[in-house]
């Protein structure tokens, strides 16, 4: 026979907390909750829901400055920020200055960029034209590594350099 285990007391405390402020604000607001808890001086938290992250995820333990962080560019950015997270797995610097830096913008597709930087750079014979392979030439770019995009509905396609 295995004797028994000593008693443990646990407790769990809920708050939805905005997660779109200032991490002291988030902060206080945590404190505030964990002082509610029948367990004196507790003092962890942990994030095991949340919403309004356009569907980045969000690790349980996630410090407060980097939620606060992804949540900001989450809401100035929307639906193109979250892309942005997702391609640099989380990665705020990279999502930063790929938007700063990198970003080409909005198209009806990533065969449409092609045709507009290639038109606005060079003169294609009117007889040309119409052989011209876009899809192909936007293809390429994507696979080879130059551009990549982010679609945030259908018929939005956001375009980005890789170098």
């Amino acid at each position: 026979m295995l004797p028994a285990l000593p008693p443990t007391t646990t407790a769990i405390c809920i708050a939805w907390i905005d997660a779109d402020q200032d991490a002291d604000e988030i902060r206080g607001e945590i404190a505030a909750m964990l002082a509610r808890s029948p367990i004196e001086d507790a003092e962890e938290y942990a994030i095991h829901d949340y919403e309004g992250f356009e569907g980045v995820s969000i690790s349980e333990f996630a410090g407060i400055d980097s939620v606060a962080r992804m949540a900001a560019f989450i809401a100035e950015h929307g639906a193109l920020g979250a892309g942005l997270l997702e391609q640099f797995s989380g990665d705020m610097d990279q999502a930063e200055t790929a938007l700063q830096d990198c970003y080409h913008g909005e198209f009806a597709s990533l065969a449409d960029y092609m045709e507009e930087l290639i038109t606005e750079s060079v003169t294609i014979p009117e007889a040309l034209r119409y052989y011209v392979d876009w899809q192909a030439m936007a293809r390429d770019a994507e696979m080879g590594g130059d551009l990549f995009t982010i679609e945030t509905a259908d018929g939005e396609v956001h375009v980005f350099s890789n170098r």
